[in-house]
């Protein structure tokens, strides 16, 4: 039995720590744009809005049932056939777009069950007293919704990071893609994906704890 070349690995930690920022960027770029896209379609699911909210199902159903990586190849590959204007697509955009259209959908399903699970009479009282639906989303509904929902955005999220492994697929040279390439490179294929394994892991790991943390804040705040 071989023994693992652990001076190789130590010495490929700090290689791959350069690329870890990119891969972190690209998932808190989609996150920030999946929850804008999820919670727009939430409130459009909610209020039922004629029109977008068949639209809006339908885009809900494609993105939950086709995978992830087909869905990267259409943005990546697909599109600038259909238009060529958007040859202007890289890698990293494509990665962008395909995690936020991706996640979106499944958030929000989730931030949509969060707001049905906001007491009736709260909406009620609100709307007795003269406030628009606009009004009632942004005061009183989506701030409670969103204490219901963070366990399970934070879940996307760590999600969402882990997605990112995909984007070498597109030519992005992220955690993942740096990997591969030091693999190829050496032929320690896995002692350069143990590394990997172990940082994904690390990075998980500190973000359920911030999970936890901010689960506890929540409830505090909410409490007083």
């Amino acid at each position: 039995m071989d023994v693992l070349n652990v001076d190789y690995m130590l010495g490929l930690v700090p290689v791959l720590l350069r690329y870890l920022p990119l891969t972190l960027q690209l998932a808190t770029i989609g996150m920030v744009l999946a929850l804008i896209l999820a919670c727009l379609f939430a409130v459009v699911r909610v209020l039922a809005i004629p029109v977008l909210n068949q639209l809006t199902i339908v885009f809900i159903s494609f993105f939950r049932g086709t995978p992830l990586l087909v869905q990267l190849f259409l943005f990546y590959y697909g599109l600038p056939q259909l238009v060529s204007a958007l040859t202007v697509i890289d890698g990293i955009t494509a990665t962008i777009m395909g995690l936020t259209m991706h996640f979106s959908a499944y958030m929000a399903e989730s931030i949509r069950a969060a707001i049905v699970g906001v007491d009736r009479s709260q909406t009620e009282a609100a709307l007795s007293i003269g406030m628009t639906n606009g009004q009632l989303m942004r005061r009183i509904v989506l701030p409670q919704a969103t204490r219901v929902a963070l366990p399970t955005l934070m879940n996307y999220f760590i999600d969402m990071i882990k997605a990112t492994s995909l984007a070498f697929t597109l030519g992005v040279t992220e955690l993942m893609g740096a990997t591969q390439k030091e693999a190829s490179g050496s032929f320690l294929y896995f002692e350069a994906f143990i590394v990997a394994a172990i940082m994904y892991w690390i990075v998980v790991e500190l973000l359920s704890k911030l999970q936890h943390y901010l689960e506890i804040r929540l409830n505090k705040a909410y409490s007083r």
